[in-house]
C-alpha cells in the first residue's frame, strides 16, 4: 500500500524548509510516538546519540522510552540550512527525571526526505546540561509551542 504524500515535499524552499521544521517540532512537543512515527519512512534510519534506531516500529519503541524518562519535555528547533531534499536544525529541549532533576538538551540534526516528504534519514547529536528549575527557559503549557512564543535565537541559545 502507497503511502500518501506530506506536505510539503522536497525539493525545498526556505518557506517550506521552515514550515517541516515547525512541523517536527510540533510532532515531538505532542510526545505522542504513534503520531511522530507516521512523519518518517518506512525504513527511516537514525542515529540518536549513540542509539541507532531502524524503521517505525523502533521509532516508536525509542520515543516510548524517551519520553517515559524525559519528562514535562518542550522542544524548540530552528532551521540551520537546507539543500533539495536535506535539512539541518539545531534545536533545544528542557525536561526532568522522576528525580525532580532539570535538565536542558541541545543538538543538531541532519535530516533526508523521501519523495514522499518522509523523513528517511535522521541523525541527532545530543548533548545534556544539568539546570535549575530556575534557570528554565520554556514555559508553554505541554504541548505545542504557542505561535508567538519566542524562538532560539530569542533566548541567544
Amino acid at each position: 500500500m502507497k503511502e500518501e504524500s506530506r506536505l510539503p515535499l522536497p525539493p525545498f524552499s526556505f518557506e517550506t524548509a521552515v514550515e517541516k521544521v515547525r512541523m517536527a517540532e510540533d510532532g515531538w512537543n505532542s510526545r505522542n510516538p504513534e503520531l511522530v512515527s507516521l512523519a518518517y519512512s518506512i525504513d527511516s534510519r537514525w542515529r540518536n546519540r549513540a542509539e541507532f534506531v531502524n524503521g517505525r516500529e523502533e521509532i516508536v519503541a525509542f520515543l516510548k522510552r524517551k519520553w517515559a524518562k524525559e519528562l514535562e519535555y518542550r522542544l524548540i528547533k530552528e532551521i540551520w540550512a537546507f539543500q533539495e531534499n536535506r535539512i539541518a536544525v539545531r534545536f533545544a529541549y528542557e525536561w526532568h527525571d522522576d528525580a525532580g532533576n532539570w535538565f536542558r538538551s541541545y543538538g543538531n540534526e541532519n535530516w533526508e526526505f523521501d519523495q514522499t516528504g518522509r523523513m528517511s534519514v535522521r541523525h541527532a547529536s545530543i548533548n545534556d546540561l544539568p539546570i535549575t528549575e530556575g534557570e528554565r527557559k520554556f514555559h508553554w503549557p505541554l504541548g505545542r509551542r504557542p505561535d508567538d512564543y519566542p524562538g532560539l535565537s530569542s533566548f541567544g541559545l
